[in-house]
């Protein structure tokens, strides 16, 4: 095979680490939108009020369903655990709360849920209403 000294060889462009560095942009942006969605909470009948304000988005929403299970952000907890959580939350005194009931909670639930935020040392706590 002879070949010359000064023979051009073509350039070729290799796609394929081009493809791989666009799939991990993509699911890297895919991740980072799905840490933007902010937590909406369960779908619950809330009370209505004429007097209701949009309050900024809170740091936490505790959900109180119609059987009195307490959730915030997709986990169950007891009065307890949701009292050592939201202490062990660097200061307390400036988390944010907001509560979400169901209509049909009794009322003694969401006291017992607002005296665990309150232990907790949680003092900015906002109650969810429709208006």
């Amino acid at each position: 095979m002879n070949r010359r000294y000064f023979e051009q060889k073509k350039g070729r462009v290799e796609i394929i680490p081009m493809i791989d560095i666009m799939l991990f942009l993509l699911v890297f942006f895919i991740m980072i939108t799905l840490q933007m969605i902010p937590d909406k909470g369960l779908n619950l009948q809330l009370p209505t009020s004429s007097e209701a304000q949009s309050l900024p988005r809170p740091h936490f929403t505790i959900n109180i369903d119609k059987d009195g299970s307490v959730n915030v952000k997709g986990h169950h907890y007891d009065l307890d655990g949701l009292q050592k959580m939201l202490a062990s939350d660097g200061d307390p005194g400036k988390t944010q709360i907001t509560i979400a009931a169901d209509k049909g909670v009794p009322f003694q639930d969401f006291i017992h849920v607002m005296d665990r935020c309150q232990k907790a040392g949680v003092s900015d706590i906002g109650i969810a209403a429709k208006s």
